[in-house]
C-alpha cells in the first residue's frame, strides 16, 4: 500500500465528512485507477465455474438459524 499523508475533516459532531491529500498523492492514485481501468477485466469468463449443491438463499437463512 502507498504512504499517504492525509487529513480527515470532521463536522461539528466529530463525523468524518471529507479526506485532503496531497496533489502529488492524488495524481499517483489516479494513474493506478486508470492502469486498472483499462485492464481488460472480463469476468464473464468466471461464469458457471462453481457449481452450488445447495440455493444460495436457503444456506444463507440455514447459517443465521444457527447463530440463534
Amino acid at each position: 500500500m502507498l504512504p499517504i499523508n492525509k487529513k480527515i475533516v470532521t463536522d461539528e459532531a466529530m463525523r468524518p465528512v471529507a479526506v485532503l491529500i496531497d496533489y502529488q498523492d492524488w495524481q499517483r492514485i489516479e494513474e493506478i485507477l486508470q492502469t486498472y481501468q483499462q485492464a481488460n477485466l472480463d469476468l464473464n469468463r468466471f461464469a458457471g465455474t462453481i457449481n452450488l449443491t445447495q440455493d444460495p438463499l436457503e444456506y444463507q437463512q440455514q447459517i443465521r438459524d444457527e447463530w440463534s
